[in-house]
């Protein structure tokens, strides 16, 4: 092992050896205090432009799942088709792995995909800096490095970027539509009846959402994060997770925008013409948000966003919800897999998270209400309208990795198409 270096924008310095891909590289160093979970988080488009910090002193145990694709195109193991880090510090690597999934080692995974590592790092301190000055820019050296080859890394890596000065969404987000077809029923046939179709808006999806979607039989039209999908016939709109900073977003937030409008308008025009009967058959479209889809359905309904300090980036966030019960009517049906619906408010939840970007609840308005609040800190964790089927949440009930605790949300989106 080589030598390495994480120098951070206040000039503080953290030294230890290389167990990666040996090339200098820079970003937004973030903290995650989750046990497991690496391979998810690697993978996860969220972690964009970002140098990730993992808190759990040991990684790297239990080796590497297989990396490849299912006949759907979806990864196998992995919630997207590559490493989207800028680089991993760790406190201590383990070059031994045993797990009965393990294809091979974390290491050999980051030299194949060329990312960064460090191990040997004092996270501690780390953490606790960053905690008390907040995520700041931050570079890898490799200072034993010969010069030519400096040289030829430093083509590969690019020009440094500054986190917030670049749209993370657009790199991450699928370049065109692509259609996913829901499990096939268990006896190995597909249902005769028309199947509900819900665009996802790709702002850095991960794959275990769409997962979510199919095995609850509906079928997904995953767009480009810039993609008009108004002009599309579908059922329900999902907005993805992503990297990055809302206000990037504004070609999503106005397609967002003009969905609310016309399905609001469906609504003032029936009340227009008094027409009891014709109010009742009018269908609204729900729409679900995770994440960044929160952030960019308040800013769509008028609100606005702030960065956090540090951000939430782990496994065991506790969230309230404050809401009141969820908008579906219809939650008397059994609760699928032993998790049940929740049917007042003020119930806590366990929830995966990683995020730096949140809502500022003072200005929603006044139709819209918090949906979920966060046990810890006081942010808000959802939102939803208080007539209409649009709700949003700002952890991740789809987990991968983390409690699948809040899952049930997928339910309630399903419910309401």
């Amino acid at each position: 092992m080589r030598e390495a270096r994480l120098i951070l924008d206040n000039d503080s310095e953290f030294c230890g050896w290389s167990f990666g891909y040996d090339m200098e590289t820079s970003g937004e160093v973030v903290f995650n205090t989750a046990m497991t979970g690496y391979p998810e988080s690697l993978t996860d488009p969220s972690y964009a432009g970002q140098i990730l910090v993992m808190t759990y002193p040991l990684v790297g145990n239990y080796g590497v799942p297989e990396t490849g694709l299912d006949l759907d195109g979806l990864p196998l193991q992995m919630e997207s088709e590559r490493i989207h880090v800028k680089a991993l510090i760790v406190a201590d690597y383990s070059e031994q792995f045993s797990h009965w999934n393990a294809k091979e080692s974390l290491a050999a995974w980051l030299q194949r995909e060329k990312i960064p590592a460090i191990t040997g790092i004092d996270t501690r301190r780390l953490t606790q800096m960053l905690r008390e000055h907040g995520v700041m820019m931050g570079r890898i050296e490799i200072p034993s490095r010969p010069p030519q080859e400096r040289g030829e890394r430093r083509e590969e890596r690019g020009e440094e970027e500054v986190y917030g000065s670049v749209n993370w969404v657009e790199r991450v987000s699928c370049k065109e539509i692509i259609t996913y077809h829901p499990v096939k029923e268990e006896r190995g046939e597909e249902r005769e009846e028309r199947r509900k179709k819900v665009v996802l808006v790709d702002c850095g999806v991960k794959a275990n959402i769409i997962r979510c979607l199919l095995r609850r039989g509906v079928e997904v039209i995953r767009v480009p994060w810039d993609y008009d999908f108004n002009e599309l016939e579908f059922d329900g709109l999902f907005l993805a997770n992503g990297p990055g900073d809302p206000e990037r977003c504004e070609a999503t937030v106005n397609n967002i925008r003009k969905f609310l409008h016309a399905e609001q308008s469906s609504i003032n025009y029936s009340q227009t013409l008094n027409n009891t009967s014709q109010l009742k058959t009018v269908k609204l479209r729900p729409c679900m948000g995770i994440c960044l889809g929160n952030q960019l359905l308040a800013r769509a309904a008028g609100a606005k966003t702030y960065k956090l300090k540090y951000g939430h980036r782990s496994h065991n966030q506790p969230v309230m919800m404050v809401g009141g019960t969820l908008p579906s009517e219809n939650l008397s049906r059994p609760p699928q897999r032993g998790r049940g619906f929740p049917q007042t408010g003020t119930q806590c939840f366990i929830t995966s998270q990683n995020h730096g970007y949140a809502v500022d609840d003072k200005t929603l308005p006044s139709d819209w209400e918090p949906l979920f609040v966060n046990m810890n800190d006081g942010s808000n964790e959802g939102i939803r309208h208080k007539t209409m089927p649009w709700l949003s949440v700002q952890f991740h009930p789809e987990a991968c990795s983390g409690p699948v605790d809040t899952e049930f949300l997928f339910d309630e989106f399903v419910n309401m198409l």
